[in-house]
């Protein structure tokens, strides 16, 4: 996944500046594979709301995200940083943008029904990496608590 990533953002400048919606969706679902394998137990439920954050989030059909969910997690052991997703992420979002990015990492985190510490540090992390604060983080968090409700 990460050749198949560099191989997207190593476009001539011009294009490098304005990524499509899908080389996003390929960084934001990677996050979210990231997050869904940090615990060691691969949840069936995590992965349904991958597609679901991405359908949503992405304004993509649901095989399309199920492809991007695939692609992701056959690749996700070649990622070396965080970085080479939030990257490219930082570039093309806006905070409000970020943020709703998180509220979807949360959703994975909690679609198993627990949250573990490895799963709450890679947030943490990734709020740090997408240059979130505190209280965005943990807006996020309350919203995603919430939406599974």
């Amino acid at each position: 996944m990460i050749e198949r990533l560099k191989k997207l953002f190593a476009a001539p400048e011009a294009d490098s500046r304005k990524p499509d919606s899908h080389q996003l969706a390929v960084a934001a679902t990677a996050l979210m594979v990231q997050l869904s394998r940090v615990d060691q137990d691969e949840d069936q439920r995590e992965q349904l709301a991958i597609v679901e954050a991405a359908v949503k989030a992405h304004q993509v059909t649901r095989a399309e995200a199920e492809e991007l969910l695939e692609d992701a997690l056959s690749h996700a052991d070649d990622a070396t940083s965080l970085y080479e997703f939030t990257g490219q992420i930082n570039e093309h979002l806006d905070q409000d943008g970020k943020q709703a990015l998180l509220e979807s990492i949360w959703c994975v985190a909690l679609a198993d029904g627990r949250i573990d510490k490895y799963e709450e540090h890679l947030i943490r992390r990734m709020a740090d990496l997408l240059h979130l604060n505190h209280r965005e983080y943990m807006q996020a968090r309350h919203r995603a608590e919430d939406a599974g409700s």
